[in-house]
């Protein structure tokens, strides 16, 4: 039950993730950051990548595991 658990959390911080650097790439594409936040962003969103990936190996799960299949609409993550 605790790796369910651990699971779901893992999918909705991916999730939010994955939000964040879609959203941080269309900032760039605008314009809207100085060189300085682009490699402050980019840094933090590897970082973040990279923990993500620490805290799948320590549950035994894979960043696939975090793709949740929600039926007819699809996988919850995009590829």
């Amino acid at each position: 039950m605790e790796r369910d658990l651990v699971k779901l959390v893992l999918t909705i911080v991916e999730l939010l993730r994955q939000l964040m650097e879609r959203q941080a790439l269309h900032r760039v594409d605008e314009g809207d950051l100085s060189e300085e936040q682009e490699e402050r962003l980019g840094l933090t969103l590897m970082l973040l990548h990279d923990r993500m990936a620490d805290l799948c190996d320590q549950y035994g799960l894979t960043m696939a595991d975090l793709n949740i299949d929600l039926g007819p609409l699809g996988s919850l993550l995009p590829p």
